[in-house]
Parts: structure tokens; sequence; C-alpha cells
């Protein structure tokens, strides 16, 4: 990627990681670092390994479109991706409408290495199944609940809405991945007024490319099915252990606590989380989601709100990490 570009998404996601630091009531924050101890230390720390399976899944993909005449996936290395995939996420973090900043920029990344059209195809397949994967983590979870909570009328209702959104989205992922996302999506974008002409226009004089773009997101799922639910399951467990950070962090303030109901709390919050993803670092939705689902499960508002807070420190602080990374990666290319 070029210099000037870098420094446009490096110093972005600063500006608005700047507002968000901003907002920080800096009493309080520092309290419940005191209060949390370690506990806060284990949070961090466990992302530096949940990182690790986001990038492999994503590794997997970029090896997996290597045809024996081209081992270009070959010579990138884990550490470098690893380093892409955390500013990435940083970026999507940071920027509203979440992936508007950090596949942009994974792209840029990895085009001098893969050439456009297959570091398009990669990004595009590796941000596809993490969302895929929230789709199914939601049906999981869904099962749990079923298993282990009392359901009422309300609750029920609840989940039998998110079981048909969950499922109807996997249907058109699965859909997508069969058939190609790139050109869909150029014409789900040509409907829209004011954008109609320069789309077309893109579409028309890049329809090879984008053709290309598809047939690789389609060798994945067709070709390659091995791979595919490979990917699928390393981003679900990505999911599950994700669990471990509220488990952590209520564990400072419960003596025993159960894992399924830390499960439920990061799936219910991730759905409202979602919900509102324009908003830059989800900020309110949240928190808010924190908030409902603890008290849902029994227990206090302050639990809530305490979880909440660790979680936003630790979403700082990794945040600035990876633009740092990028600040870094653009040093090393000078």
């Amino acid at each position: 990627m070029k210099r000037k570009y870098q420094n446009i998404f490096f110093i972005l996601g600063l500006a608005l990681l700047g507002v968000m630091l901003a907002g920080l009531d800096y009493r309080q924050t520092w309290q419940a670092l005191q209060h949390a101890g370690y506990w806060a230390v284990a949070v961090i720390v466990l992302w530096a390994f949940l990182y690790i399976f986001n990038t492999s899944a994503w590794m997997i993909i970029i090896r997996s479109q290597d045809t024996p005449a081209d081992r270009a996936g070959r010579r990138i290395s884990f550490g470098w991706l690893y380093k892409i995939t955390v500013s990435g996420f940083a970026l999507n973090y940071t920027t509203p409408v979440g992936l508007m900043g950090g596949e942009p920029y994974r792209i840029m990344e990895l085009t001098p290495k893969l050439g456009p059209e297959r570091a398009t195809s990669s990004v595009l397949l590796y941000a596809m199944t993490h969302i895929f994967s929230h789709f199914w983590f939601w049906l999981v979870s869904i099962l749990l609940f079923i298993i282990t909570k009392p359901l009422d009328s309300f609750t029920a209702t609840i989940l039998v809405l998110t079981a048909v959104f969950s499922l109807s989205a996997i249907w058109f992922f699965l859909t997508g991945y069969k058939k190609g996302l790139a050109v869909r999506m150029m014409t789900l974008l040509g409907k829209i007024p004011g954008v109609r002409r320069r789309v077309k226009g893109y579409v028309e004089s890049h329809k090879e490319q984008l053709d290309n773009i598809d047939r690789q997101i389609a060798s994945l799922h067709n070709q390659n099915t091995r791979t595919f639910i490979s990917v699928v399951l390393l981003e679900l467990t990505c999911r599950l252990c994700s669990a471990l950070e509220v488990f952590f962090i209520l564990s400072v303030l419960y003596s025993s606590v159960n894992y399924i109901d830390c499960i439920l709390i990061i799936a219910f919050t991730t759905l409202i989380a979602n919900m509102l993803f324009f908003i830059p670092l989800q900020l309110g939705g949240r928190e808010g989601g924190f908030l409902m689902s603890i008290t849902g499960l029994g227990l206090t508002s302050g639990a809530g709100i305490f979880v909440a807070l660790i979680v936003r420190i630790r979403e700082l602080i990794w945040t600035a990490l990876g633009l740092i990374l990028i600040k870094i990666e653009n040093r090393r290319k000078t």
C-alpha cells in the first residue's frame, strides 16, 4: 500500500479513537481497572490469542486460492498477516459502517503480494465468513438457552425471531458463496440513485475482474468444502472462546461463574451491537447489550456496567495497538 493511504487510515483511526477516549470517565475507568486487577490484564492478553483464530482462518483462505504454478500465498508470513488482521479490526472498530475501514485497508496491503483480484476475493471471503459465523454462533446460543433456561412467551418469541433472521442470513450467504458476491453487490449498488451511472460504468469496464473475483469466492465453497468448513469452525470457535472475556470479568465479582451464561451474554450483546453497526466503536449499543443480557440472566446492573467498562477499555487498547501497527508497517516500508 502507498504510504499516503496508510497515513490516511492511521490519521482517521487516530482521530476517532481520540473522540472515544474523550468520552471516557477516567476516574470510573481507573477504579474499574483497580478492582479488576490481574483479570483486566487477562482480558487484554486473551485477545492476542483470539486474533490467532482470525488470522488462521484468513491464512487458510489465502492459501486455498494458490495454484500449483503460483504459490503467492506461501510467501505471506503468519506474523505479517497477524499484524494486518489486528490493524484491520482496529479500523473496523473506529469506522462507521464497520467494514468501510478495515476491509479496504486489508485489500490495499495484500494487493502488492497477491494482485488486486486475489487480494479482493480473499478479503471478501474472510469478511463473509467472519459475518457468517456470527449467525451460526447465535443459533448455537439459542439452543444453549433452550436447554439451560426456562422459557416464557416473550423470550420464546425473541428466540424464534432471532432464529429466523439467522437462518435467512445463512441462506443468503450460502447463495453468495456458491455464485459469488462481487457482481451481485455492484448490481445492488447500481440501483441506488446518485451512484447508478458510475457503478454501471465501473461494472462494464471491470466485468472480467469482477467475474474472476466471483469465481474465486465460489471455488472455496464449491471445490474446497473441507477448507470452507475449517474456516467457519475456526471463526465459530473464536466466538465461543471470546466468552472467556466475560468469564474473567465476572470472576472478579462472583465466586462461581457459569460459562454457558457467559456465552449467552456475548451472543445477545453482539446481536445488539451488530444491529448498531453504523456507530463507531458501537458506542452505547454494546454497553446497553451487556446491561440487558447480564440483568436478564439474574445478575445485577452493576455487574453489567462493570463488564461493559472493562470490555470498552480492552477495545480501546487493541484499537490503539492496531493503529500503531499501521504506523510501524508504514515505517518498515519506508
